[in-house]
Formats: C-alpha cells, structure tokens, sequence
C-alpha cells in the first residue's frame, strides 16, 4: 500500500517518540541523569545504584546522613523526577 503523501522524517520522528510507550521507556533509560539533576553533584556522588522496577525508583546511597534526608523527601523527589522526565514514570521512591 503506498501512501498518498510524504511526510518529513522529523515528523515521524517526532511522532514516533511521543508516543505513550516509547516515551516511556526513553524517560526510564534517562532517570539516572535526571537523578543527578534533581538531587545534585553531592547527592550523587554518595549515590551507587540507581534502577526502576514498576513504577518504583530503588537507590542506593552509600551514606546514612544523605538517606536520612532523602526518606524524607520522597514525595518531593518523585514530584520533581516526574517534572523533570515530562512523563508521569515514578510512584514511589524508595532509599536503601
């Protein structure tokens, strides 16, 4: 089947990525540069891991002063992330 017009390839790009799914899974593969951001250069040099299973953020952070802080910031930290990602990613924080 041909198509009766032809469309830039930008706009299928564009298209392409503002889809549900795949924004989805671009703004999943950008949360550890976006955890840098929203927590700063000190947050994240303490912190070692960071992955996303379901809906849930686990870090992991190497000091108890910093994960002190953080446990009570989560609510905030989830607000931003999602802010920060343009997509509503992230339910729960959650620091070990």
């Amino acid at each position: 089947m041909r198509r009766k017009s032809a469309q830039p390839i930008g706009e299928l790009l564009d298209s392409l990525f503002k889809s549900p799914n795949v924004a989805r899974k671009i703004a999943e593969g950008s949360l550890p540069h976006v955890w840098r951001e929203v927590t700063g250069e000190s947050v994240a040099a303490a912190t070692r891991q960071v992955r996303f299973v379901r809906g849930t953020l686990y870090v992991h952070v190497t000091s108890s002063i910093i994960r002190s802080e953080l446990m009570m910031q989560r609510e905030a930290l989830v607000r931003s992330i999602n802010k920060q990602l343009g997509v509503d990613l992230v339910q729960s924080v959650v620091v070990q």
